[in-house]
């Protein structure tokens, strides 16, 4: 097992290595200068002289591969640059926000779970009667409802005409109440549709008819067997979506004045931000593979069958 979490470091460390030549060399490429946001963040006037000087002094009249490697060198040490938006480190400036989005990203994902395995579960065992029809209409119109549009209209009802909850900012607990049911409504909608469609196929398994055959009740069969035997087939898209959330999700934290990771790059792609935006995308880069290896390494707990086929290795 040591070695397989080993062999799969290394891989996500060349996947890191790879994302940042790619976040580096985009942004590069790109037709604004970052010394131009600079100066113009200082206020100083665009002279020949100035610009070579900031060059200079940043690196940037050098070839791109002594550029990135003197950047990664500096990230190495957490350094990731200095954010002309927020006047300050780019680590400080995540590192700030980031409680914001660790609050927010963990009451979405509790709400998303608390809400589709109930529902995925009671779908699939009154499968075709009126309560899967009721929850997988429900379910469909929960998938096709873009995620800012479900928050502008909490905001319409709760926030102006009913003014239950505060509109934005996180003031008191009742701020964090709406973009947490944004977040853990509109993406409990595809784990519904996911969870019932892999207990259904679990059910129909010649396990399930031994098992009724033995006189064990449906109840049991329904937790004690075909509930973990489901979990395999959505762990993963667990993983990902809490990632994704841990990663800031732009849309609704910039729609509920939300101050996390998510608003800060939305923030820093308007401001042509590029330090910022890099050390954003190296944050989900690095939240995306520590994901997946926590995944991975589930997988052997979960299912007895692959960690047999591990050990035999």
């Amino acid at each position: 097992m040591r070695k397989q979490i080993r062999e799969r470091m290394i891989s996500l460390v060349i996947i890191l290595i790879g994302l940042s030549i790619l976040t580096y060399g985009l942004l590069f490429l790109l037709p604004s200068d970052p010394v131009d946001v600079l100066i113009d963040s200082l206020g100083l006037p665009h002279e020949p002289e100035t610009i070579a000087r900031f060059n200079k002094q940043y690196g940037f009249d050098k070839p791109f591969w002594v550029q990135y490697w003197n950047w990664l060198k500096n990230v190495f040490h957490g350094d990731f640059g200095y954010s002309v938006k927020y006047a300050m480190p780019v680590n400080e400036a995540l590192w700030r926000k980031l409680p914001n989005t660790i609050k927010l990203a963990c009451s979405s994902f509790i709400t998303m779970i608390i809400i589709s395995f109930p529902l995925g579960i009671l779908s699939a065992v009154y499968k075709n009667k009126v309560a899967d029809y009721i929850i997988r209409f429900l379910s469909f119109i929960g998938v096709s409802i873009p995620s800012f549009w479900f928050g502008m209209m909490m905001i319409y009802l709760f926030g102006v005409e009913l003014k239950w909850l505060p509109v934005a900012g996180f003031t008191s607990w009742k701020g964090l109440i709406m973009p947490t049911l944004t977040l853990g409504i509109t993406n409990s909608a595809s784990y519904i549709r996911r969870i019932r469609a892999v207990m259904i196929e679990q059910m129909s398994e010649e396990y399930i008819s031994g098992l009724k055959s033995r006189g064990i009740s449906k109840r049991r069969i329904i937790f004690r067997h075909v509930l973990p035997n489901s979990l395999l087939a959505v762990i993963t898209m667990l993983g990902m979506s809490f990632g994704g959330m841990l990663g800031g999700t732009m849309i609704v934290e910039t729609i509920f004045g939300w101050n996390g990771i998510g608003s800060a790059a939305m923030g820093a792609i308007t401001a042509r931000d590029y330090y910022l935006v890099q050390g954003y995308v190296l944050w989900m880069g690095f939240i995306y593979v520590i994901v997946n290896l926590v995944v991975d390494i589930s997988y052997q707990f979960i299912d007895p069958r692959i960690r047999r086929g591990m050990q035999q290795k």
